[in-house]
């Protein structure tokens, strides 16, 4: 086993909710604020402050914009979230392989 392997776990996604949103705009274009909440069981403070902490690290965009007179959030994986979150996963396996 590659002794370094832990360093390949990105602490960024340590946290469920983190996972939850990078999971999901892995396999969606994007998703928006209300779909994740349900999805991940979230409340609305606890998934705001984890997309933000995301979005520091440059790895979600977040875009906001009216739907008619309704505010709508949306999330975006950037190039730089992809390929970190490709990484924590390759990581994981490999821990988990041995």
């Amino acid at each position: 086993m590659e002794k370094n392997i832990l360093q390949h776990i990105n602490k960024a996604f340590d946290h469920r909710i983190r996972l939850g949103i990078m999971s999901t705009l892995m396999v969606n274009e994007y998703a928006d604020f209300t779909t994740l909440k349900e999805l991940l069981g979230a409340t609305d403070g606890n998934l705001a402050s984890h997309a933000k902490a995301l979005e520091a690290e440059k790895y979600i965009q977040i875009e906001k914009q009216f739907i008619g007179k309704k505010p709508n959030t949306r999330y975006v994986m950037t190039k730089e979230g992809k390929k970190a979150f490709k990484n924590h996963i390759n990581a994981l396996e490999k821990l988990i392989k041995g």
